[in-house]
């Protein structure tokens, strides 16, 4: 692919996502870090399925003030971060392994067709991938001690959590291993959010019978669950693990793609 064909599918992707943050055929999927995940290539050419010979996928987000090119007809970028974490499906779609917080961000699949490939075959499919990501600052805790855990959802176009009545309704929360909502009520826990970024924060007095206890931290779009984060309390003497938990509406799936209808 010639340079100057680069530079012309920089722009374009570049335009489409200056034209608004969500279009009626944009799709959003929700993943938690460390997981694979799977973006739907909605306009994939028929009659290129066997090879994605006509498939372009682009990237814009972290870290990139301009979009980069991951697939260039068909063939994966050698000189992309994320190279040996790429592969394309047969449908076109393409994989991921091992999502990082990294990988946040806006993915255009473009389709190009002509002798040369040198015609744009729209419109573009966008997909926006949002991640969920727990840390926790302490490595060693104990009985009658503390422990802090921070849930930040990281998207790009960055979205918004709160109560404004804005069409993404984003939320978080946390809850305990039986699934219920903590209540903060309940002295020993403190929790604080952020709507801008996206972050919500727990503080956990310890009690004897908590190491080994999950906390989870979900994330719901339009009042509906897209992925969670479990976090294990360990004792000072284990490690502290941290688990995605794959879609509660789909167990069968580790990430839910759902088709915007714009804001």
């Amino acid at each position: 692919m010639s340079e100057c064909h680069r530079c012309l599918l920089g722009l374009i992707a570049l335009s489409s996502l200056l034209t608004g943050v969500s279009g009626e055929d944009d799709v959003h999927v929700f993943i938690s870090s460390g997981e694979d995940v799977r973006l739907p290539c909605n306009n994939a050419l028929h009659n290129a399925l066997q090879d994605c010979t006509s498939t372009t996928w682009l990237y814009n987000g972290f870290n990139h003030s301009a979009a980069v090119e991951l697939i260039g007809l068909g063939i994966k970028r050698k000189d992309t971060e994320r190279h040996e974490r790429l592969s394309l499906e047969s449908d076109c779609s393409l994989n991921i392994r091992n999502i990082s917080t990294e990988d946040y961000g806006s993915y255009t699949c473009q389709q190009w067709t002509g002798v040369n490939r040198e015609k744009h075959q729209g419109p573009n499919a966008r997909v926006y991938l949002h991640v969920l990501h727990v840390s926790s600052s302490q490595t060693q805790i104990s009985s009658d001690l503390s422990v802090s855990l921070s849930c930040q959802l990281y998207s790009y176009p960055r979205l918004s959590c709160d109560d404004s009545g804005r069409s993404e309704r984003i939320h978080l929360f946390w809850v305990n291993q039986a699934g219920v909502k903590l209540n903060i009520s309940d002295s020993r826990y403190q929790i604080s959010s952020s709507s801008d970024p996206c972050i919500i924060s727990l503080n956990i007095t310890l009690l004897n019978e908590d190491p080994n206890r999950e906390w989870r931290c979900e994330v719901t779009h339009r009042d509906q669950v897209k992925t969670s984060v479990t976090h294990t309390v360990k004792s000072s003497d284990q490690a502290q693990t941290t688990t995605p938990v794959p879609n509660s509406q789909d167990p069968s799936t580790t990430n839910t793609p759902e088709t915007s209808t714009g804001t």
